[in-house]
Parts: C-alpha cells; sequence; structure tokens
C-alpha cells in the first residue's frame, strides 16, 4: 500500500492483524503489549507511512502535549536561550512549545494565554506583564492547568518564578569595578518602570556604599535599548560628568552604543583608567557578539537556558501533582571578565 497522509487507524489495525484498540495503547505507549505486537505495529505505521493525529488523541484522552510558552520579546537573546532551555526539557517528555510573544503588552498577554487555552495546552510558561500577571493566573486556575513565571524579575509569590539574581549580578559587576581602582561608576540603559533595572541599581548602590563611593542620580541614565541613543547618552554624561571612568551598561546593546560614546569624547574602552583616557565598561547578559568587539566586552551571564529547563521541570511537576506550593528559583550570576573591564 503506498504512504498516504489519508491513512487511518484502521488501516494500520488491518495491516497488522490487531484490534484498533490495541494500535492506540501501542502508540499511547500504554498498557501491557506484548513485543512481538508491539513490533508488527510500528512495522504496519512504517509501511503505511501513518501520521497520528495528535490533537485528536489529546481530545479523546483528555490529555495535551502541548505546553504554551509567551515571552515577552522573540528576538530577546535572553528568551532565545530561555525557549531553547524549555524546549530541551519538554521534548525529553514527549511535550511540544506553543510559541506567542506578548511585546510587553498586558492585553496581548492575555489574548495569547486565552487563545492557548482554547488550544488545550496542558501547561503556561509566561513572562509577566505587571498588569496582567493576577489575570493570567485566574485563568490558568480556571482551566485546571499550571503556569509558571520566566522572567527577569519577580513580580508574584503566588506563582513559581524562574528568573536570575539581578541584585547580586550588579554587586558583582561593581565590585570587579571598584577592584579595578574605579570610584566614580555610572548606570546606563532602561526604563524607571522596569524591576529589573530597579533590582540592578540597587545592588549597584548598595555596593557603592559598602566601599565609601558616591551614589549620584545624574549618573545614572534612561536609555532604550538602541545602540545610536546609548552612545548620544554616553557622550553627554562623560562630557558633563568627567570625572566618571567606569560604566555599567543595562543590555548588551546598550554597551555596543557606549563604545562609541565613549570614543566620541576622546576616551577609549579599557582596564586602564589610571592615566584618565580610559573607560571601564561592563553589560549585563552576555551574548557572542561581545566576545567579538574590540576590545571585547566584560559582560554578567546569567545561566540563561538553566532557567528553560527548570520551568519546563516544574510545568513537568505540577502537571502530574496539582496544587503544589509555589516555588522560586533565583539563579546565581557569573562575571566573564575580557578586555573592556
Amino acid at each position: 500500500m503506498a504512504k498516504s497522509s489519508k491513512v487511518k487507524i484502521t488501516d494500520v489495525a488491518d495491516y497488522a492483524g490487531v484490534s484498533v484498540s490495541t494500535v492506540s495503547l501501542v502508540l499511547g505507549n500504554k498498557g501491557r503489549i506484548s513485543k512481538a505486537t508491539i513490533d508488527k505495529v510500528n512495522q504496519a505505521v512504517e509501511a503505511l507511512g501513518y501520521v497520528r493525529n495528535n490533537a485528536a488523541a489529546n481530545l479523546r484522552s483528555n490529555h495535551s502535549n502541548l505546553i504554551g510558552w509567551i515571552l515577552a520579546d522573540i528576538t530577546d537573546p535572553f528568551y532565545t536561550e530561555v525557549t531553547a532551555g524549555l524546549s530541551d526539557e519538554l521534548e525529553q517528555h514527549d511535550h511540544m512549545l506553543f510559541l506567542a510573544q506578548s511585546n510587553h503588552q498586558a492585553d496581548k498577554l492575555i489574548q495569547c494565554v486565552q487563545s492557548m487555552i482554547q488550544q488545550g495546552v496542558a501547561g503556561i510558561a509566561f513572562s509577566p506583564v505587571r498588569e496582567a500577571t493576577n489575570q493570567v493566573l485566574k485563568m490558568a486556575k480556571q482551566a485546571n492547568i499550571p503556569a509558571v513565571c520566566l522572567a527577569r524579575s519577580a513580580v508574584n509569590n503566588e506563582v513559581d518564578y524562574i528568573g536570575p539574581d539581578n541584585h547580586q549580578a550588579s554587586m558583582l559587576a561593581t565590585q570587579h569595578l571598584i577592584q579595578q581602582g574605579h570610584r566614580h561608576i555610572a548606570y546606563i540603559g532602561g526604563s524607571s518602570d522596569s524591576l529589573t533595572r530597579a533590582e540592578r541599581i540597587g545592588g549597584y548602590g548598595t555596593t557603592l556604599m559598602q566601599y565609601g563611593l558616591p551614589f549620584k542620580n545624574e549618573w545614572i541614565i534612561e536609555a532604550q535599548n538602541n545602540q545610536c541613543q546609548a552612545a548620544d547618552h554616553v557622550q553627554q554624561l562623560l562630557t558633563q560628568h568627567p570625572k566618571i571612568t567606569a560604566l555599567l551598561c543595562h543590555r548588551p546593546a546598550i554597551a555596543l552604543g557606549a563604545m562609541y560614546g565613549i570614543q566620541r569624547v576622546g576616551k577609549s574602552v579599557g582596564k586602564d583608567n589610571y592615566i584618565g583616557q580610559q573607560i571601564g565598561l561592563i553589560g549585563f547578559d552576555d551574548t557572542p557578539e561581545a566576545a567579538l568587539t574590540q576590545p571585547s566586552l566584560t559582560m554578567i551571564s546569567s545561566p540563561t537556558r538553566q532557567m528553560g529547563q527548570l520551568a519546563g521541570q516544574r510545568l513537568l511537576a505540577k502537571m502530574k501533582v496539582h496544587n503544589e506550593t509555589a516555588q522560586q528559583f533565583i539563579l546565581p550570576p557569573q562575571l566573564i571578565e575580557r578586555g573592556s573591564a
């Protein structure tokens, strides 16, 4: 018989000489079926080119192998790595990702969750938007499916949360600059409503005060995730405050833009701050491109792929045991020392 997408489960049963229920049990990896029968069914599937309709099987068994994942920005390297880890973990347990993005918009996040529930997902991982998080949790509870939150900063204690230690990351970066002799350190990037930025500035300020160094609001500059804007802000900052010898950069794009801003004021990026011509620079969220600049960028790295794997593990566990107590997993940062600081 020629292979065809029209092949039905009854064709497989006839070819293998078994009942339709036996084929279903074999395909679902259920029941006590002899190896010989399993082999016959699998040979029939291969010979006929049968493709199982998982959606229909899910409806019949009231079980889905789809997991919804709603991230904030599909182009953000942070979420790309998280997605890879989440997908790796789920695929090992025969589950697949159903991917969407919210663009940091509350109404879009809620819409995505509604669509995923309608599609019958078995669980949801989401990157939160503060105005919508409670509604997402309510919807997941009504649908009787587990949810976990994957993000740069925690927003709700009622949901499993996996994310980086932003406060510790900033302390680690600031301390590294201080140990290199820097005494005037600025922070560039992010917006005032960002919880991630607030946590990082908290670590930055705490470390400065521990060492008796100045913490000045005018040295903390907002900037969108844009290289051109970052270059302009850094040029203006260093012109107005020439004592600054080091910068913490909120995102990789900010760090790359800062390099141009530093050059515009006649200085260079590097570790030698004693002659007053080099500016130390550390960015957050390490990317492969950071190693390619000249000099290469010293960065703070968080185990983003591990975050995704943990989220997958938690969802799978909560699918088996409902109403588990919410847990938080805060993963430690690592300093990747290169040429810029």
